[in-house]
């Protein structure tokens, strides 16, 4: 091919297109020239991993990605479209054929009194090494620590600082945890396991008013009701939000997320975009295993003629939240059943497990299982075929016995 493609960005979607496009090479042909670039200061990295490393589970070298080409530090400054070339803030200018946007998604910060306009001492966000790395410094056994918002995210950053010994306090506006993948009853679980077995404080239907902040440093969180919470620590886990702010500039089309089609290429055909940034038949995903399938459908189009569209990714989310006891969960589809659905589940409250199927005119839409995940491969499988059930017990779906 003997192109020059420019990948944006070193996190999951850049490297995978990186060593995706290495293995394409080794396996004939001539390969393309790759420039990586990424403005952190570390080298890539799995970013859903780094509760594990705030948790003191393993160290930042056990999370880093490896990349088959050296990755060029500095932050690209803007896209010159008509010249095909990038231009980076040292001064650089790189030239390319092809452009690959893998820029991922920024943390959002709430409109928090008192958060603006620069963070204070003790506040901070949780999305990249760099933030990792500073909570993990900050926190002590017996910090008082206050993560606001209750998704994925939020419970997992709720989880790694109170097995640091931090006593940790959960904010979550909506009416329950994770409310995004789980249904109300896998919710409750989930609390009840942070709060039994970890000691969090879980507040739900809970909006934060702002902050407490004495010397540059915050000393609390005040709650719309009023109600004051002391904090040595605040964890900003609110959610994340595409960074499209090159695409926009360069004048792209961009809705939520940079807009592609099933080739993953952006309204100009010579960049394409993929990962966190990218916006796909209208939805953006935000999660590691859309970004890694779009890279390899990426990599599969960039080398191959006549390589099969991308068509969306059915993603499963999984989780382990450690303690005295872990709790293991799985989720993926729909969690939350319409009118004239199938729903079958399996309850024990005595060993915490919870198993959930949603089945939609014979076909399985989603599906929630904690505690006990011995059937997620097989209910992963049917999901992610989409295709007619066979003629057996729904009961069969839960279990790995086939229900006998």
């Amino acid at each position: 091919m003997g192109s020059q493609i420019v990948v944006i960005g070193a996190g999951t979607a850049g490297v995978r297109l990186a060593q995706q496009l290495a293995q394409a090479s080794a396996a004939g042909g001539t390969p393309p020239a790759v420039t990586l670039l990424g403005d952190e200061r570390h080298a890539p990295y799995n970013r859903v991993l780094l509760a594990e490393v705030l948790a003191g589970r393993y160290g930042p070298e056990v999370v880093t990605l490896p990349s088959p080409v050296p990755v060029r530090r500095g932050r690209v400054e803007r896209i010159d479209r008509a010249g095909r070339c990038v231009h980076l803030a040292d001064g650089g200018r790189i030239a390319y054929d092809k452009l690959v946007l893998a820029t991922g998604s920024n943390p959002v910060l709430p409109p928090l009194r008192g958060l603006f306009p620069e963070l204070p001492e003790g506040v901070h966000a949780f999305r990249t090494m760099d933030d990792c790395l500073a909570l993990s410094q900050a926190v002590r056994e017996g910090s008082r620590a206050v993560v606001i918002g209750g998704g994925l995210l939020g419970v997992s950053a709720a989880r790694a600082l109170a097995e640091r010994g931090a006593q940790v306090v959960l904010a979550q506006q909506g009416e329950r945890l994770m409310e995004r993948q789980l249904d109300a009853t896998a919710s409750d679980l989930v609390r009840r396991h942070l709060t039994g077995t970890l000691g969090v404080e879980v507040h739900t239907e809970c909006r934060v008013r702002g902050l407490t902040v004495e010397c540059g440093a915050v000393t609390g969180v005040t709650l719309a009701d009023g109600y004051a919470l002391d904090a040595d620590l605040v964890v900003l886990a609110c959610g994340v939000r595409p960074r499209v702010g090159l695409a926009q500039e360069a004048g792209l089309d961009v809705r939520r997320g940079v807009v592609v089609d099933d080739e993953l290429r952006t309204s100009d055909p010579h960049i394409h975009a993929i990962g966190d940034c990218a916006e796909h038949d209208g939805r953006v995903y935000g999660l590691a295993a859309p970004a890694i399938e779009q890279a390899d459908a990426l990599a599969e189009s960039l080398t191959r003629a006549g390589s099969a569209p991308y068509t969306g990714t059915r993603a499963l989310t999984r989780l382990t939240l450690n303690g005295a006891g872990p709790l293991d969960l799985a989720t993926f589809g729909e969690s939350d059943p319409l009118p004239g659905d199938d729903v079958v589940r399996l309850a024990d409250a005595t060993r915490g497990t919870y198993r959930q199927v949603v089945v939609r005119d014979d076909r399985l839409v989603g599906g929630v299982l904690l505690g006990e995940l011995g059937t997620v491969g097989a209910l992963a499988r049917a999901w992610e075929a989409a295709e007619p059930l066979p003629e057996a017990p729904l009961l069969h779906l839960l279990t790995p016995d086939g229900g006998s």
